[in-house]
C-alpha cells in the first residue's frame, strides 16, 4: 500500500461530500423558483437535484479480492453524476401569482425543505468524519517519519 494511499481515499471522500452539500444549498435556495427553464413556451420550476456517488476505481469484490491477495488496494470515492428528482411538482393555490394558471394554481418546486436538511446533516456529519480520518492518518504518518526525535 502507498504511503499516501488513505489520505488520497478520505479527500475523495471530502470532495464529494463538499459537492453534496454544495448541491443541496442549491435545492434550498431554489425552494421558491417557479422560473427555471423556459421549455416549450412555458416556464418550469426548478427541480431538485442528487448527488449519485460511486466507488472510485474497481468494484468492491475486486478491491476486497486484491486486498486477501495482499496487493496494492487504492480507492476512494467519486460524484458520478447529478440527477433530477423526478417527483411531481407541488401544486399551490395562489390566484395573484404570475405563474398561476387558469385555475389559480402555481407549480413549486418539488423540493421538501425537511428532506434537504435530513441530507444537509447527513453530508455535514460524512464531511466532519473524514476530517477526523484525515487529521489521524496525517498524525499517524508524522510520527512514523519523526524516528530520530
Amino acid at each position: 500500500m502507498k504511503l499516501f494511499s488513505g489520505l488520497n481515499i478520505t479527500s475523495s471522500a471530502l470532495t464529494a461530500q463538499r459537492l453534496r452539500m454544495d448541491v443541496i444549498s442549491s435545492n434550498i435556495a431554489n425552494i421558491d423558483s417557479t422560473r427555471a427553464e423556459y421549455v416549450n413556451g412555458n416556464w418550469v420550476p426548478y427541480r431538485r437535484k442528487m448527488v449519485v456517488l460511486e466507488p472510485k476505481g474497481e468494484q468492491f469484490s475486486t478491491l476486497l479480492n486484491k486486498a486477501m491477495n495482499k496487493d496494492t488496494v487504492t480507492s476512494g470515492v467519486k460524484v458520478s453524476r447529478i440527477v433530477e428528482d423526478e417527483t411531481p411538482y407541488k401544486l399551490v393555490f395562489n390566484p395573484e401569482h404570475p405563474d398561476a394558471n387558469e385555475n389559480g394554481y402555481v407549480q413549486m418546486p418539488n423540493v421538501d425543505p425537511l428532506k434537504e436538511m435530513v441530507d444537509l446533516i447527513s453530508a455535514t456529519r460524512s464531511y466532519e468524519a473524514n476530517v477526523t480520518v484525515f487529521n489521524a492518518s496525517k498524525s499517524m504518518l508524522v510520527k512514523a517519519l519523526d524516528i530520530g526525535k
